[in-house]
């Protein structure tokens, strides 16, 4: 497996890259987000690592520039910053997971192991053309279009990975805990970016329609379902 850790701290990035060559990962450095950039978008990798604050491009316009060229590839933000709006911003620029510095080393192996088979496991869906349907809600989980009564709905990927959790365990209520684990491959649900997330799906999905399909189970969760 090849991982791209772009992170400007040499101490930093060179401990990541000895712990992940000790686990056989192969593992190439850029300590600058316009090093990072052009290594991401003309060689192949399985992962990327990347630091929010990069000098000469930072992590969140160099996610969405690699998310744009790159959209199957997993990324993991790797920052100081750990509140709600920081976490938010880094899904929304098309991260995949985001872990506070400092971390435990175990953490983040078991965050890559989680993200590269989760991408693996899409793949091998994908390429049967996969669609789920709910009601009058469909998701094609190929060409990532979702629509409502046949009206097109634009979501982030983060928005996408939700609804399609949520759309595969229909009919039963979804702790916050359980999506940030399956949604987010992170076991940190301290924080509200979860309930952030349900509230930006259901403006897209809800808000138009009399007929919900995402309810709130106080002190519980959440379930998807019709009515």
């Amino acid at each position: 497996m090849d991982i791209l850790v772009i992170e400007d701290e040499q101490r930093v990035a060179e401990l990541i890259k000895k712990g992940l060559e000790e686990l056989g990962f192969h593992i190439t450095l850029a300590f600058d987000g316009e090093m990072g950039k052009r290594l991401a978008l003309t060689k192949t990798y399985d992962l990327i690592l990347m630091d929010l604050i990069l000098p000469k491009i930072n992590g969140i316009d160099l996610c969405k520039e690699v998310r744009i060229a790159r959209p199957d590839i997993p990324i993991i933000m790797l920052t100081a910053l750990g509140t709600t709006d920081d976490k938010v911003e880094g899904f929304d620029a098309g991260a995949d997971d985001y872990l506070v510095k400092p971390f435990d080393f175990r953490e983040l192996h078991a965050r890559i192991r989680a993200l590269i088979k989760r991408n693996q496991t899409q793949n091998n869906t994908f390429s049967q053309g996969f669609i789920l349907r709910f009601a009058d809600l469909e998701m094609n989980l190929e060409t990532k279009l979702v629509k409502r009564n046949d009206v097109p709905i634009d979501l982030t990927p983060k928005e996408f990975r939700l609804l399609e959790y949520m759309m595969g365990n229909s009919e039963r209520v979804l702790s916050r805990t359980e999506i940030a684990e399956k949604v987010w491959d992170t076991f940190d649900s301290g924080t509200n970016f979860i309930d952030v997330y349900i509230n930006y799906l259901r403006k897209k999905i809800d808000k138009n329609y009399e007929v919900k399909l995402i309810h709130t189970k106080p002190g519980m969760g959440f379930i998807f379902k019709e009515g």
